[in-house]
């Protein structure tokens, strides 16, 4: 895996995180906050689909190898809005 390679996953991680924080409804942090929900988006979200037998509609080939290769562009939005809407309903400052 290059360098280019590497920013490219770091890239449609985080996209994939922010986009995940958008329909979470809850989105605390920045850009490293992003990437590093993408990438845990991706592991529940690929859990998710191989426990319940799941297609995967869109998978990205990044290069190289390595454990998100491809890059399951769906399942890393859906695990990471489900795993941001689970810690947006633990950390809600009760009133």
């Amino acid at each position: 895996m290059t360098i280019i390679d590497l920013l490219v996953l770091l890239l449609v991680a985080g996209i994939c995180g922010a986009i995940g924080q958008a329909i979470g409804g809850y989105s605390r942090g920045g850009c490293l906050v992003s990437i590093a929900l993408g990438f845990i988006g991706a592991l529940l979200g690929s859990w998710l689909q191989r426990r319940f037998g799941l297609p995967e509609p869109l998978a990205v080939d990044l290069g190289g190898g390595g454990l998100f290769n491809p890059f399951p562009i769906v399942w890393s939005i859906i695990g990471a809005a489900l795993f941001v809407a689970v810690i947006g309903l633990i950390s809600r400052s009760r009133s």
